[in-house]
């Protein structure tokens, strides 16, 4: 029996470098950084470079784009407001969000506009935590004109046009129908984003400022944030969308006077944070210690329950299922888990070596990001190439695939 090393086999984790050596070699993932934790303890893999073309090595150190794993993280600020009663799960949006009263929701989801009936009530903070307040992104409505009106006013992220600030983004959104009922379907992404202005209004303070006052600080994730400093801009690699046809190499964003080398208009929950390895192994450690970091707590453990249990009743989550499984050749695979909880992914049954219960989420950039209470596991995974291609969602598929082989109890 071979030594284990904090509950991993040293056997284990050599294949799980191996693995991910492969990927890198390949040369379709220049550079990668992957975290897992178990026991207290953490391996880590820096492998390949900055840049598609070679470049400075990857480090522990190196600063990713988020994307979509913004969502667990900046769901934090919204839970910190609940325990403090300063929201209510029921609680109506509208003082805070008036732009969001007197809505109207589209007859069927391809209609025109302007064929609405009135919401049959208004919409709660609940609504938004959960991602059922009505508008979202959705896969299987492509083409449609309420599809088509959200990109052309600018809603979401990964536009050419950046978003505007948080008021116009509002007023913009204030415009448009429902795609469903309040609390009625769960929907993608654009929730994240009215939650984050939310924040900002209840609090007087930027998103950012109260997730760095609030979560960021006492993690010590010095390293979160919306853009990247002209001081640690050389830490940040180009982000990369490869070409799906030929999946020749295009830089999406450079480091240097990219996206991100300055601060955005709009500070955004459902994208936006750039991070490292160890700063999202900080926040994911806190939830499965059920709030806790070291001698301090930061969310409450009934907070830290309800965001990492499955929210969706049976119809939700039926309709959700079916997105996962019909759009797998979209996704690349990624999105069964059954579940979702507040922010992040929850797994209500097994579809692959991850057992039930394990939680958190994966983003377009290339980032996967989980933790797995049963096994009282965190991994974290972090490129610099897009979802445009499969090789990155297969690089994740490995990962995981790989680090619950290395499991030694």
């Amino acid at each position: 029996m071979e030594k284990s090393n904090n509950g991993f086999s040293e056997a284990g984790l050599r294949r799980l470098r191996e693995v991910l050596e492969r990927h890198v070699e390949s040369g379709r993932i220049p550079g990668l950084v992957a975290l897992v934790g178990r026991g207290g303890e953490t391996h880590v893999e820096a492998l390949g470079t900055m840049r598609h073309d070679g470049g400075a090595p990857m480090r522990r150190d190196t600063i990713f784009r988020m994307a979509s794993t913004t969502k667990p993280v900046a769901m934090a600020a919204a839970m910190v407001l609940l325990d403090e009663c300063r929201l209510r799960l029921d609680d109506l949006v509208e003082p805070w969000l008036p732009e969001l009263a007197d809505r109207r929701v589209l007859k069927r989801i391809d209609g025109p506009l302007d064929e609405t009936v009135p919401a049959r009530r208004p919409i709660t903070v609940r609504d938004l935590l959960t991602s059922t307040f009505g508008l979202g992104m959705d896969m299987t409505a492509l083409g449609s004109p309420i599809m088509g009106a959200i990109f052309e006013q600018g809603l979401t992220p990964d536009l050419p046009e950046p978003m505007p600030e948080p008021d116009e983004w509002m007023r913009r959104l204030g415009t448009l129908p429902l795609m469903h009922q309040p609390g009625e379907r769960w929907q993608y992404q654009i929730s994240h984003d009215v939650l984050a202005v939310l924040v900002a209004r209840v609090t007087g303070q930027s998103f950012e400022t109260f997730l760095r006052e609030r979560i960021f600080g006492p993690l010590g994730m010095k390293d979160t944030a919306f853009h990247v400093p002209a001081d640690k801009i050389d830490r940040l690699p180009a982000l990369y969308a490869p070409d799906p046809q030929t999946g020749e190499f295009h830089v999406w964003d450079e480091a240097e006077g990219g996206r991100w080398s300055r601060p955005p208009a709009f500070q955004g929950g459902g994208g936006g944070l750039v991070s490292t390895a160890d700063d999202y192994h900080a926040y994911f450690q806190m939830l499965l210690n059920g709030g806790m970091h070291g001698g301090e707590r930061i969310l409450s453990r009934p907070a830290v329950e309800l965001m990492t249990t499955n929210r969706l009743t049976p119809e939700q989550q039926a309709a959700r299922h079916a997105m996962a499984t019909g759009n797998v050749h979209v996704s690349f695979g990624q999105g069964q888990h059954g579940g979702w909880g507040m922010g992040m992914a929850v797994r209500t049954y097994r579809g692959d070596y991850a057992p039930v219960g394990q939680f958190g989420w994966d983003g377009g950039s290339g980032t996967s990001t989980y933790a797995d209470p049963e096994n009282r596991l965190t991994g974290i995974l972090l490129t610099q190439v897009g979802m445009s291609v499969p090789d990155p969602a297969r690089l994740i598929h490995d990962f995981w695939t790989t680090l619950y082989q290395a499991i030694d109890d």
